[in-house]
């Protein structure tokens, strides 16, 4: 079978950005810059986007683009015969289901909020209504069931035309409109009353901040800083699991891949920051706690736009901000799962996405039954869900383990390797690197990964 290819360069930044761009952005984000101290946590995550998130992205877009297949299939095309390295992709592909297993449902949630918001439901409404709201919404299965249902529908629906025709031409408008409505929601919110105080939290460093975060101790503050922005700069990339890899496949000769994987981190952080001077200065106008966690986007969010000007309208476009990022994962993530099974099978496009869709309903259903039917089990103590534990095998340990797994082969002498991979990433040309360059992502590279998830694991199971 040809393997299929996107129709632009445009096609394919906006596609593997709208992979990488998701709630993580535009609720993570600010709430990890809320939690580590505002401005000093943003230099230090931009760092470490350079010497970890990038590097690891070249490695996926090269190794899809020279094997053509999915990461179920690309080890085979390009790995050493006899060698094992290929039992990665089933994990892969594994790693992708899991991730959407529970996205699907978050993704739910945030268009269900664009229907009540736009409707009206909370004009008017007081604090204690808009949070009674949010846990009647979690409690009702029939609820969550019917926006997940609606979010596979969708995403098969578009997946299930050709690459260029389906995914490719709605990715492209609608990550362009989730562009210019960010745009539009950053300027309403930067010239809030009072909003000038979170702005200042959120663009100028301060060393009082970061102490504070150690409890009073710079050092230790600096230290869950450096953790925490080295964490959220491997996994906003959505790396390790093949969802970049799939996207070099679509990707002709002609670029090089590292100045691609540049752009595609460019506008992912953009994203990133412009989602943050929507809230900060928000949060700041209200008095509003910026580590309040989920409840910033479902309870506190929909209380601000109450008292705003247009709020219904404002709260309007900010869910289907929301909604966009979303689904743009959704996408994304759905194409991977498809050409792998087209790849292993050898179905058509439209028989993977029948199939996955009846599949994907299927394996959402605990998270979307994890608040309501399945609320008794919790899976890492009281409080917690089943969300909590399909997020935290894909965050924690196949993203990070994945990601070594490509550093490995890419720059081992017993995989692919050094050479193979630097020819791959420059058009067939090869790049031409310094050594220290070559060593640092030969040996420092898979120690700062492994590093991430050991820490990952540890913090979870031992207490602090």
């Amino acid at each position: 079978m040809q393997r299929e290819k996107l129709g632009s360069r445009l096609g394919f930044i906006l596609l593997s950005a709208g992979c990488a761009i998701g709630i993580g952005n535009v609720w993570k984000f600010p709430y990890m810059v809320g939690q580590y101290g505002g401005a000093i946590f943003i230099l230090i995550y931009l760092v470490f986007l350079a010497i970890l998130g990038i590097p690891v992205m070249t490695m996926e877009f090269a190794m899809g683009r020279a094997a053509r297949k999915s990461p179920a299939r690309l080890y085979q095309e390009i790995e050493p015969k006899g060698s094992k390295w290929h039992i990665h992709g089933y994990f892969a592909m594994a790693g992708n289901y899991i991730l959407m297993m529970f996205y699907t449902s978050v993704a739910g949630w945030m268009l269900n909020y664009f229907f009540k918001t736009a409707g009206g439901q909370f004009v008017g409404a007081s604090t204690e209504q808009v949070a009674d709201t949010f846990n009647s919404m979690l409690g009702n299965p029939y609820e969550a069931i019917f926006f997940m249902v609606i979010v596979v529908a969708v995403g098969f629906f578009i997946c299930s035309f050709s690459l260029q025709k389906g995914l490719e031409r709605v990715t492209k408008y609608m990550m362009l409109a989730l562009l210019v409505i960010m745009g539009v929601l950053a300027v309403n919110s930067i010239f809030m009353d009072g909003g000038s105080e979170g702005l200042k939290f959120y663009l100028m460093p301060n060393l009082d901040n970061v102490a504070k975060v150690g409890n009073g101790s710079l050092a230790s503050g600096f230290g869950k800083v450096i953790v925490g922005a080295m964490n959220q700069a491997f996994f906003t990339l959505s790396l390790g699991i093949g969802a970049m890899s799939i996207f070099g496949s679509y990707i002709d000769k002609k670029r090089s891949l590292a100045g691609e994987s540049v752009n595609v981190a460019v506008l992912d952080t953009l994203v990133a920051i412009c989602s943050g001077l929507i809230i900060f200065p928000a949060c700041a106008s209200f008095n509003v706690e910026v580590t309040a966690g989920p409840p910033l986007i479902f309870i506190t969010l929909p209380n601000i736009f109450n008292h705003m000007a247009g709020g219904r309208i404002w709260g309007s476009l900010f869910f289907v901000f929301m909604s966009f990022a979303a689904l743009s994962t959704v996408l994304a993530v759905f194409e991977v799962v498809i050409s792998c099974c087209m790849d292993i099978w050898g179905w058509s496009r439209k028989k993977a996405c029948a199939v996955n869709f009846v599949a994907m309903i299927l394996l959402s259903l605990p998270c979307a039954f994890g608040y309501n039917l399945l609320s008794m089990v919790q899976p890492f103590g009281e409080g917690s869900a089943i969300l909590d534990l399909e997020d935290f095998i894909v965050s924690n340990i196949l993203l990070p383990a994945g990601s070594l797994i490509y550093i490995l082969f890419c720059t081992g002498k017993r995989a692919w390797g050094w050479k193979n991979f630097t020819a791959e990433a420059n058009e067939g040309k090869g790049l031409k690197v310094q050594n220290w360059a070559r060593g640092y992502m030969t040996y420092v590279l898979p120690v700062i990964v492994a590093a991430i998830l050991i820490y990952g694991l540890v913090t979870k199971f031992i207490p602090a």
